[in-house]
Parts: C-alpha cells; sequence; structure tokens
C-alpha cells in the first residue's frame, strides 16, 4: 500500500422489516482506488447488516496493522465500539438479552489486526459515500439470491 494515503471504509445496513430480507454495503477507498462490496441475507435485522458490513470491509483487507476510518450512520456501532459497550458485553458474556453475540465476536477479532477509529455520519443525507453504501445495501436485500443468515436463523 501507498504511503501517505490512509484507509477509508463507509458501510452500511439494510433490512425490508425487521426482521426481513437484508443487505450490507461497504466501499472502501485508498487514495484514488475504490472498491465496493455488498451481500443480501433472506432473513436478518438492521443491526445485524451494519454490523456484516463492517466485518465483510475488514475481511476484505489484505494487510494488518494499518490504521483505517470507519464511517457508518449506526450509532449502534459507533457507541458499541468507541463507549466501550462491547468490552463489556464480551467481559460479562452478553448476559441481559445482549444481541448479535456472533457478530460482535467475529467484529472483536478481526479489531485486533487494525487500528480502527469510528465516525458517525447522518443517514440519507449528503454524504455521497454513505449514501452509495445505502444504494448497494438495499440493491443486495432486495436481491434474488439471498444468503441465510445462519448467526440470526439459528437464534430464533
Amino acid at each position: 500500500m501507498q504511503k501517505g494515503h490512509q484507509l477509508h471504509i463507509y458501510t452500511d445496513g439494510s433490512s425490508r422489516g425487521n426482521p426481513g430480507p437484508g443487505g450490507y454495503g461497504a466501499l472502501l477507498i485508498w487514495g484514488d482506488i475504490k472498491k465496493e462490496l455488498s451481500g443480501g441475507y433472506r432473513l436478518t435485522t438492521n443491526n445485524r447488516m451494519e454490523l456484516m458490513g463492517v466485518i465483510m470491509a475488514l475481511e476484505s483487507l489484505t494487510k494488518e496493522d494499518i490504521s483505517l476510518t470507519i464511517y457508518t450512520d449506526s450509532q449502534y456501532i459507533v457507541n458499541s465500539v468507541e463507549k466501550k459497550w462491547l468490552d463489556n458485553w464480551i467481559r460479562t458474556d452478553f448476559k441481559g438479552g445482549k444481541k448479535n453475540k456472533d457478530l460482535w465476536l467475529h467484529y472483536h477479532q478481526l479489531s485486533k489486526k487494525f487500528n480502527i477509529q469510528f465516525v458517525w455520519v447522518k443517514g440519507h443525507a449528503n454524504n455521497a459515500m454513505n449514501n452509495r453504501c445505502d444504494e448497494l445495501a438495499t440493491t443486495a436485500a432486495d436481491g434474488k439470491h439471498l444468503l441465510t443468515d445462519t448467526g440470526y436463523e439459528n437464534e430464533h
């Protein structure tokens, strides 16, 4: 990777009903290089898809020990990480009915490989990158070949 560039990742999640068909979208930007990711699931929730966007973006990275900024319109994600709620959930094994344990634990393992900062952005506003992620997520949710969110479906 070129020196002097910071990796910027924009993510969004969507579900048609909560639960319902859902999708995630992610846009990775490194200098002039852009990469889009998306996927759709037949039965899931909005928060799971918000998290899935972050996870899939991190999984797509081939270099570790890099600094990156993740922009999301999900206060659930930003607050869970930046306010250290996730650390407490892990310490207490998600007691009290905290949801999405499978995805949070997956994110937590991935996050150890990077220096991540989260930035909240207003959804459905004038941020072109966030709007593109929303478009990717909703298009994926409306797709024909939806995947199974086994973590969600096995719990319900």
